[in-house]
């Protein structure tokens, strides 16, 4: 029996490189975690958005930049 029973000889380098795919693979499982409550996100407001009624949806723009005038070729020209 040998001293140390969690000595399965592997090699330096098999351990760093099962280390670094280790680190790969929690990356991806955060991201993937982002990625999907991101998404979970976005479907709550979207289900929001449907059961609001249908006079909200057919509201004017509240966005106050949409309501300025985009100067002419002649206003450029003069400046």
């Amino acid at each position: 029996m040998t001293t140390n029973e969690h000595d399965f000889s592997i090699s330096r380098r098999a351990q760093l490189t099962t280390w670094i795919g280790g680190q790969m693979l929690r990356g991806a499982g955060y991201a993937a975690i982002l990625v999907v409550g991101f998404g979970l996100v976005l479907t709550v407001i979207w289900l929001i958005g449907t059961l609001l009624p249908e006079e909200s949806r057919q509201a004017p723009d509240p966005n106050t930049w949409s309501s300025l005038a985009v100067p002419g070729p002649q206003a450029i020209a003069l400046a």
